[in-house]
């Protein structure tokens, strides 16, 4: 018969050292102060930063699969090849020839369009997409064009895979000497990351083609010219609080002429102009001469791409000024009228009723309800006297007019330094709504300025964190990596912005999207390739945030002490604790959690997210190696006791008795 002895002795053999040696520390005590929550924190304290950059748009959340359908591109023919094709007779060298003409095009926004000769039966293009075309089994995918004929009444179409074999087939027929709109539907039998357009002729004669189209079906929420399923689906799973848009430097444009101008974004997308990304080759590591914008993605997608989301929207228009790292290109005073105006217009169409000139454009798209604007950004990056006096032409129109509409200016390109500095006096000065801050900077620095904003006067302007990300190498470098380094850092960082609730308004990482394919800038938040997407450890720890935001600052201590960050909310919709620690140390410790002059419930609901390894990262074949995990945390005699672990991110929601 075992002894009491003998059994101790054999449980203390099977205890593991680390967790002997754990029981003997001394717990990290968090204090937590519910019966005096300080200031409200903002609903829309956590979203999200759009930006057309590493093909977001375009070959990413804007699922056209043909490349160049317009044939607007400055190399017409990119994207467009021609093919053997099978004739009559068998496979055979095709017989005809493309070209890019102009005269009677379909519209003056879209001028260009391709000239098809077919000289013999079997004449045949094709075009791969975004290298490559991304299908799925079962699936169904719109084709369509606008056709003119001066002789062919039909058009085959075919999308094959990488080795040739087909995947689906139809056709478009029955075409006239004018402008005409023809589509069908294609069900793929196989899924092809790499698929690509097969278009042939069987009948001698010329034809033209404009708008070339290969669509999916099933995109989000059913919509036609609607966005990809999967994408979305990472952002609404965050839970954002706004969404910023459409960028970012593409705002500016490299000269004026390449600038963002919303109002060529929306309306029949056969009339929206396609120009140059500025982020084709802004970096001599990765260049993509052939990275436009068709704005299939414009503001009125982006309008209902926040609403989809629950998120508020927070458009940024360019302020007369190009980007000014790159020609500095500045409107003149007497030129600003348009840009002004531009803003006003702006408002009418996301807020104005059916009867206003661009609240009539917003119905016709098919929602007559406004948008419910409440802010603009004026400017992206911007500095200097010349963006201190175009702004002001911006304030005296948008308040006299809609005093409800705040608007977001900048504080330059960096977070410290005698441009951040000369613009913050400028906007105190202004008395200006909320001040824009980026920081792309080191771990480092993101650990060691958790207390940044306790010191900001809470009577001035409020912040937008705007941009920011921790750069695990250097500020765009391609070796910056989306690992758990730069994540937990980030998410320190955060207790800071979430802790100064009254003075920080809104955050946003950037960039949020990037294909591996074509990629710029990194780190992102979110890697796609044409069928596959899946968040860093970065996203996960903003959707952490953004999942749980409460509705007032609750007093904590410590808040950065000895590798330990801090954070606490009440959400006072579910009378929830919302308990955030960072534990940023190579050894766990155990963890108290007190609740003052009150008690807490039995049993609080835990996130955790860690990994010993600050290497890590996700991946497609390991999309979740590090992702929020759920459990449940038991209190005892009125104290959560928990162990955090080596280089975690915790949160508690603990339901007040």
């Amino acid at each position: 018969m075992r002894t009491k002895t003998a059994s101790f002795l054999l449980a203390l053999l099977w205890t593991p050292a680390w967790l002997c040696a754990l029981s003997q520390q001394t717990p990290v005590v968090v204090d937590v102060d519910a019966a005096h929550p300080g200031a409200a924190i903002s609903p829309q304290m956590f979203g999200i930063f759009f930006e057309d950059i590493n093909f977001g748009a375009d070959g990413g959340l804007y699922p056209e699969l043909v490349e160049n359908r317009s044939f607007e591109f400055s190399e017409p023919l990119t994207g467009w090849h021609q093919e053997l094709a099978y004739g009559n007779a068998g496979l055979k060298p095709s017989r005809g020839g493309m070209s890019v003409r102009e005269a009677e095009s379909l519209n003056a926004s879209n001028p260009h369009y391709l000239h098809v000769q077919v000289d013999e039966p079997g004449f045949g293009i094709r075009n791969a997409g975004f290298r490559g075309m991304g299908v799925r089994t079962g699936e169904e995918y719109r084709f369509s064009a606008y056709v003119r004929s001066h002789g062919p009444k039909t058009l085959h179409v075919v999308v094959k895979d990488s080795k040739g074999r087909e995947l689906a087939s139809g056709q478009l027929q029955d075409f006239t000497g004018e402008w005409q709109h023809y589509e069908t539907v294609l069900r793929v039998s196989a899924t092809e990351a790499h698929a690509q357009l097969f278009l042939d002729f069987e009948e001698k004669g010329d034809l033209d083609l404009d708008m070339v189209s290969l669509f999916p079906v099933d995109t989000w929420n059913h919509r036609p010219n609607g966005l990809r399923k999967d994408l979305v689906q990472l952002l609404y799973d965050m839970h954002p609080g706004f969404l910023r848009f459409p960028g970012g430097c593409i705002v500016e444009g490299r000269q004026l002429s390449n600038r963002y101008r919303w109002k060529t974004t929306v309306g029949d997308i056969a009339e929206r102009k396609t120009i140059l990304n500025r982020w084709n080759d802004e970096f001599d590591h990765r260049p993509s001469p052939e990275y436009f914008q068709s704005f299939g993605l414009g503001f009125y997608e982006y309008f209902q791409l926040a609403e989809d989301i629950g998120a508020r929207p927070l458009p940024i228009l360019n302020c007369g000024l190009a980007c000014q790292y790159n020609t500095s290109e500045t409107a003149a005073m007497d030129e600003m009228h348009e840009y002004v105006q531009d803003a006003l217009d702006l408002i009418e169409f996301a807020n104005g009723p059916v009867d206003s000139a661009w609240g009539k454009m917003r119905a016709q798209m098919g929602h007559p309800a406004p948008f419910h604007l409440q802010m603009i950004g004026v400017g992206n990056e911007n500095w200097g006297e010349r963006y201190f006096e175009r702004y002001q032409l911006f304030a005296n129109a948008l308040k006299a007019k809609y005093p409800e509409i705040q608007l977001v200016v900048s504080a330059g390109p960096s977070p410290d330094g005698e441009l951040f500095d000369s613009a913050w006096k400028e906007w105190r000065n202004a008395k200006a709504d909320i001040v824009d801050e980026h920081y792309y900077q080191s771990p480092e620095w993101f650990l060691s300025n958790t207390h940044r904003y306790d010191r900001y006067d809470r009577s001035g302007p409020k912040v937008f964190a705007g941009e920011y990300a921790a750069q695990t190498t250097e500020m765009a470098r391609p070796d910056n990596r989306n690992n758990w380094k730069g994540a937990i850092a980030e998410a320190a960082f955060m207790t800071g912005l979430e802790r100064n609730g009254d003075v920080v308004r809104m955050a946003s990482y950037a960039p949020l999207l990037a294909s591996v394919d074509f990629w710029q800038w990194t780190p992102d938040a979110i890697w796609f390739d044409t069928l596959r997407s899946f968040g860093t450890p970065n996203y996960y720890v903003q959707a952490m945030y953004a999942s749980n935001v409460g509705t007032r600052v609750v007093p904590t201590t410590p808040q950065a002490e000895k590798g330990i960050y801090t954070s606490t909310t009440l959400d006072e919709r579910s009378h929830e604790l919302i308990v955030k620690v960072i534990n940023h140390n190579a050894s766990a410790a155990p963890l108290e959690i007190h609740l003052k002059d009150e008690k807490l419930s039995a049993k609080a609901k835990v996130l955790t997210m860690q990994s010993a390894d600050l290497s890590v990262e996700n991946t497609f074949e390991s999309p979740k190696k590090i992702a929020p995990v759920e459990s449940v945390a038991s209190v005892k005699d009125g104290v959560l006791r928990d162990v955090a672990s080596a280089y975690s991110f915790r949160i508690y929601r603990i339901p007040l008795k």
